[in-house]
């Protein structure tokens, strides 16, 4: 989809040229400035009762007086936030994208703050509510027909609004990338299709892409990434990606994401409801390869490197058994007393592979537990980091990039929960607490780290009518590697 910028001319938003013009309301008015033909036909709505002004109500109208464009929309906003606009745009598209709109302009009125970051918001909601799967429903419905969508700003504003046009575009290619690849089923997305999924991109983009197979991660000594491996008839996985934007001195960012590609619990089986939904358990791999995908568009001056564990977490005769005890890349003993909380186990082998690049930060992505959906829902990913400074960057990027976070704590007391008799420590602690026992486990291989999680088993997928992947925390990581770019 093409994204552009549409300066505001003397004929005003009633001479937009555009098959569609949405327009998004701020206040509980109608807007003062609001072109003549555009407010006839507003007031008109609001007096006959079909419209209010009320944060995502929508109206749309057909060959309104005195407008150029064939449609009008209206849709109004709780404020001019980005937030809060993306809100309104989301309404707004969705009550058009069923018809023959192929242009839609776009345009905000009660207020004069539009700056880079509402660019940004447009395109993420566009993109995410035209976005329908179809790769294994030959039934869905056909594409939307919108091609085009142009903001109207003031001729001040364009060079910036098209800057973050431009960012928005590459997080929403890396979002539905992501999204594409969480959607597809197990038996379509194995370990082995997101190595090739890798390598598509490495070729499209030049990044440089290595897959280690299974003789290689035991020589390597990955007996933790292993162990959840064994159980299943898919080949493991275990991808590199290396963008290089950056003089090869400089240090790079590092990105882990847990590639479970299916997760029946293992011997600790899952109960069988909803667990066709652990498809979506290589959410955090399907957000590295996306956000791998926004940064080779956006070409940063930057190095990053994308690593993914990638298997099936299976119960076959020769899976791993609880009770089990294995020996991790670091040297150090698990005793497995969960086959269930497997995505700590190829997450910690993978964290001391990434030692080996000397980073600057690793951050890894996980649909780790449902502990973090009891303590923070649906809206906000689960953030667990030693150092302040790290936090913080972590926690503003994704408010830039309308995506949040929530800083969970990492005290040492909660490390207790861990102790094993029979080996280093055990792969799970007690219940109370559960996502950051999960972290605290992770820690313990990170001491040569500058090292934060996020938890996204709450924020990577939705269940229920509107099933399906997010692309989550794609926006976030992709800000956070920009910001350190800059």
């Amino acid at each position: 989809m093409d994204f552009k910028t549409i300066v505001n001319g003397p004929g005003g938003l009633a001479a937009v040229a555009a098959d569609t013009l949405l327009v998004v309301l701020v206040g509980n008015a109608v807007p003062e400035g609001l072109d003549k033909p555009l407010s006839a036909a507003l007031a008109a709505a609001v007096s006959q009762g079909d419209f209010v002004f009320k944060a995502g109500h929508s109206l749309v109208l057909h060959g309104a007086a005195g407008i150029k464009a064939s449609r009008l929309a209206f849709v109004a906003a709780a404020s001019a936030s980005p937030k809060h606009f993306r809100n309104a745009v989301v309404a707004g598209v969705t009550a058009l994208k069923s018809g023959g709109t192929r242009h839609l302009a776009v345009a905000l009125a009660g207020s004069d703050d539009l700056d880079d970051a509402h660019a940004q918001a447009l395109v993420a909601a566009v993109s995410d509510t035209v976005y329908v799967y179809r790769h294994t429903k030959p039934s869905a419905p056909a594409p939307s027909a919108l091609a085009k969508v142009s903001l109207v700003c003031a001729k001040a504003q364009s060079a910036g609004i098209a800057g973050g046009l431009l960012h928005g575009a590459g997080v929403a290619e890396g979002v539905a990338l992501a999204r594409e690849c969480a959607n597809r089923p197990a038996n379509h997305c194995t370990p082995s299709f997101l190595a090739a999924e890798a390598k598509r991109l490495g070729k499209e983009f030049g990044l440089k892409v290595e897959v280690l197979e299974r003789k290689d991660c035991e020589k390597l000594g990955m007996g933790s990434f292993l162990a959840v491996a064994q159980g299943s008839h898919e080949a493991p996985k275990f991808i590199v990606m290396r963008y290089q934007g950056a003089a090869k001195t400089e240090a790079p960012i590092v990105l882990v994401g847990k590639g479970i590609t299916f997760d029946t619990g293992g011997i600790s089986i899952k109960p069988a409801g909803e667990m066709d939904e652990m498809k979506f358990d290589m959410g955090g791999a399907a957000s590295v390869l996306g956000t791998m995908r926004a940064v080779a568009q956006l070409k940063p001056k930057v190095n990053l490197i994308g690593i993914v564990p990638a298997c099936e977490n299976m119960p076959d005769g020769r899976a791993v058994k609880p009770g089990d005890v294995v020996t991790s890349m670091s040297g150090q003993t698990i005793e497995i007393l969960n086959t269930d909380a497997e995505g700590r186990l190829i997450l910690c082998d993978a964290l001391t592979y990434a030692e080996r690049f000397k980073p600057a930060v690793v951050v890894d992505i996980a649909t780790l537990t449902g502990a973090c959906v009891i303590a923070l829902g649906h809206q906000r990913t689960g953030l667990f980091a030693p150092d302040d400074a790290l936090a913080a960057e972590l926690l503003a990027a994704g408010e830039r990039g309308l995506d949040p976070a929530w800083r969970m704590p990492l005290d040492e007391e909660y490390d207790d929960g861990l102790k094993s008799n029979f080996a280093d420590m055990g792969n799970v602690g007690p219940r109370p607490g559960g996502a950051i026992t999960a972290a605290m486990f992770l820690k313990r291989f990170t001491a040569k780290l500058n090292w934060a999680h996020l938890d996204v088993a709450g924020t990577a997928w939705k269940s229920g009518a509107a099933k399906g992947a997010t692309g989550r925390p794609v926006p976030l990581l992709t800000q956070f590697v920009l910001s350190r770019a800059s």
